[in-house]
């Protein structure tokens, strides 16, 4: 078996659910419908964007796992850099949008790294714990206990929405919704952050 591509593939069921809280709580809020229109694609494909990230940051978990030895920072540098042709892919995809975007680096790689960083760590320990334990659920209970898991969702999650903001704040928006952005992207991150809390406490009490 597999168990890292088991775990990218929890990994992506998981933002994917992340991602229709999100945009279901979105329509709530009137100024953020006016524009939702435009910046719900952008959404969905930046989930396609972030599984991929994701699907790599696990994979090199299980290659440091094979090896003998945690993922240090050789690692999460050669996975930052990995994640700008994954950017570029995305970009050209919301070229065909009535929306454009220019990614800040300098806003998204502390956040992005950190985010890596925090998913490395648990890819590692969850492999390395799956080696013993019947089936992923039983990893993750020896992994770590109830609020510890919790708390990593949380802030994988979290950490997820910030860089969000931070591309949100990056969209151009047609010239009648522009006065909306900063606006906007204040919304899209409150309603990420209270659905990531949300959902790191259905998974935790779920696993």
């Amino acid at each position: 078996m597999d168990r890292a591509r088991v775990l990218a593939g929890l990994n992506r069921r998981i933002l994917g659910t992340f991602s229709r809280r999100t945009v279901a709580a979105l329509r709530a809020h009137l100024p953020v419908r006016l524009a939702l229109s435009h910046l719900e694609w952008v959404l969905v494909m930046n989930v396609a964007k972030e599984v991929r990230k994701d699907s790599l940051v696990i994979r090199a978990a299980g290659d440091a796992l094979a090896a003998g030895s945690p993922p240090g920072r050789e690692a999460l540098h050669k996975l930052l850099e990995a994640a700008k042709g994954i950017d570029q892919a995305f970009l050209d995809r919301i070229g065909v949008l009535p929306v454009r975007v220019a990614i800040r680096y300098e806003d998204v790689v502390p956040v992005r790294a950190e985010r890596m960083e925090r998913l490395l760590g648990a890819g590692y320990r969850i492999l390395d714990a799956w080696q013993t334990e019947p089936g992923l659920r039983g990893a993750l209970r020896a992994s770590y206990p109830k609020p510890e898991l919790e708390r990593l969702l949380y802030d994988i999650l979290r950490l997820y929405a910030l860089e969000t903001h931070a591309l949100s704040r990056s969209v151009r928006l047609p010239a009648l919704l522009t006065p909306l952005r900063e606006r906007l992207a204040g919304s899209v991150y409150g309603v990420m952050n209270d659905a990531a809390a949300r959902l790191a406490n259905d998974l935790a009490r779920v696993v």
